[in-house]
């Protein structure tokens, strides 16, 4: 019987391996972009017209000369690594020499470039096998220019299956956007149809630059830290160190209603990873209000034999050594970034409600409030000074930079919810507290949250013990049947703690509203309670100073 098996044709093969790496405009921008920040570009602009899936991606990069042009669009070739070895020392964003042969295989290509310091440029038409059959010199300036025209010409059915023009443009939105993150200092230019799309301007930092992405986010929303970490205990690493950097929407003014802003980036490119998607979340688990979502923007510059990028061929999935060393990093960082020091504290806080409080009190005022160097940051501020108590609900705190209103329950059951987290405890109590006509799923309940309960006879129950913050409260049996209905075990940390804080309405000496900042400002989490309320509004000294004229000469502020 006649062998079925066949090697596939070298054209076939080069169609497969193609279709792995571009599979649309996104893939053929994100890789073309990507050779552009390879080559050190800090100016890229991308030009687009999807009706005739045509794309140019022109950048001042650092060029090419004429023989790595014929050799650019040759299969697996590339400049970025030599051998096996190399793919365990991977610093560049491509490394496997497809994406240029794999267009060739997929539609027209032509590449213009002239290297820094020559006073000449080339352009090169590639054939469908990768090798140059128009070279040519031409005018240009120091960088280069890619156009891919007629993409999958030879593959109409490709076109076919692939999402409308408009969603792909979306797509190549989206990859920009997320590649911009990375790269900060780049500027930006995207045209469509030959007119200016959108534009991103470069920033020193990605939480400088994201409110240009998401426009509903400002500055004063952000937290952004950068710290440099030791290398994981069972590495042997020649570099010192690696680098950790941060953004976080402060859960107090932030959030979203899906988690499509949690992101992480691992060497300038954006990844996925379930394992740190998660642990992002769970940092900021009780900070946020229900079904709600942070803003964070993970990026880790680490050694790469840390890092397997061959997970995938568009580089997105990846495995990470020491996973754990690294879980346990995230999580500290951003709680570090969420605390409240005289480190991370910025005068914007809750710059929105300031501004509008400020603005209604200038309308009624007939003067003008002028909101300028709102964002810039306050340095030494130092603990919080009990000051008086509004309506025995809020706490008027001094500090060094101003005032703060602190409503006192909210403060405080943040407080003991985190004491709660921390020592569990379940106390006996006797004589036992009585229920009367629970539901087996209540009984499940209250076992479940680990409260020893048994039946007393005909609809009533005896529980033997509580938690401990409860054996004090008159209303412990209310608070235990509240309990029992539903949630598991944080849920139920919460009710105690809601329940066992101070109420509104409560009135407060000196020392207890002291006493309460004091601990409200060692906690890990001040800004928000565990129902993701905010705790807090900041009214700063050089906001009321300007809206009280302080600046001014003072005889001209009396007309002189």
């Amino acid at each position: 019987m006649a062998s079925t098996i066949k090697a596939l044709p070298t054209e076939v093969v080069y169609l497969i391996t193609a279709g792995e790496v571009i599979d649309s405009l996104a893939s053929v921008v994100r890789e073309l972009v990507e050779n552009s920040l390879d080559a050190g570009a800090t100016r890229i602009v991308v030009y687009l017209w999807p009706q005739q899936w045509r794309i140019r991606v022109a950048d001042n990069g650092c060029g090419m000369n004429i023989e790595d042009l014929q050799q650019a669009a040759t299969a697996h070739s590339t400049s970025k690594i030599r051998s096996s070895d190399d793919l365990w020392k991977i610093n560049s964003l491509g490394f496997r020499g497809e994406a240029l042969h794999s267009l060739t295989t997929l539609a027209g290509l032509e590449i213009l470039s002239r290297p820094d310091g020559s006073n000449v440029g080339w352009r090169v038409v590639y054939g469908d096998d990768g090798k140059a059959k128009e070279i040519e010199a031409t005018a240009i300036a120091p960088g280069t220019v890619v156009t891919v025209s007629n993409l999958f010409g030879n593959c109409p059915s490709r076109r076919q299956g692939l999402p409308s023009a408009t969603q792909q443009m979306k797509a190549v939105q989206a990859a920009i956007h997320q590649i911009a993150l990375c790269h900060p200092q780049v500027t930006w230019q995207i045209w469509h149809n030959d007119k200016v799309w959108f534009t991103i301007s470069p920033a020193a930092t990605t939480g400088q630059l994201l409110p240009q992405i998401l426009p509903q986010v400002r500055q004063g929303d952000l937290q952004e830290i950068k710290l440099e970490l030791p290398h994981p205990p069972n590495s042997q690493l020649p570099t010192p160190h690696s680098q950790l950097s941060l953004v976080v929407g402060l859960p107090d003014r932030c959030h979203r209603h899906r988690p499509d802003w949690v992101r992480i980036a691992i060497n300038g490119r954006m990844v996925k990873s379930a394992e740190l998607e998660q642990t992002i979340l769970s940092a900021f688990h009780r900070t946020l209000p229900r079904d709600r979502y942070p803003i964070c923007l993970l990026h880790l510059a680490i050694s790469p034999d840390q890092i397997n990028w061959n997970r995938n061929p568009a580089k997105t999935e990846i495995y990470l050594n020491e996973l754990n060393y690294w879980q346990e990093q995230i999580t500290q960082a951003i709680d570090q970034a969420l605390r409240i020091d005289s480190g991370n504290f910025k005068e914007a806080v809750h710059t929105t409600r300031v501004s509008k409080l400020l603005k209604a009190a200038e309308e009624k005022g007939g003067y003008n409030f002028n909101p300028k160097n709102l964002n810039e940051p306050v340095q030494n501020q130092h603990s919080l000074k009990a000051v008086a108590q509004v309506s025995n609900t809020y706490i008027v705190a001094e500090h060094s930079s101003g005032m703060w209103l602190v409503e006192q329950h909210i403060a405080h059951e943040r407080v003991l919810y985190e004491q709660i987290c921390d020592n569990w405890q379940l106390v006996s109590v006797e004589p036992s507290i009585i229920l009367y006509q629970l539901s087996p799923a209540q009984v499940s309940q209250l076992q479940r949250i680990g409260l020893n309960i048994e039946t007393f006879g005909e609809q009533l129950w005896a529980v033997r013990n509580i938690p401990a913050l409860l054996q004090q409260r008159e209303d412990c049996a209310e608070a235990i049947l509240e309990l029992s209905w539903g949630g598991d075990l944080q849920a139920a940390q919460v009710a105690v703690a809601c329940r066992s804080a101070i109420r509104n309405g409560t009135p407060m000496n000196q020392q207890e509203m002291q006493t309460l900042l004091d601990q409200w400002q060692r906690t890990r989490n001040p800004r928000t309670c565990p129902h993701g309320r905010p705790i807090y509004l900041s009214l700063e000294e050089s906001a009321l100073a300007r809206f009280f004229r302080r600046h001014w000469v003072i005889g001209k502020s009396h007309g002189i």
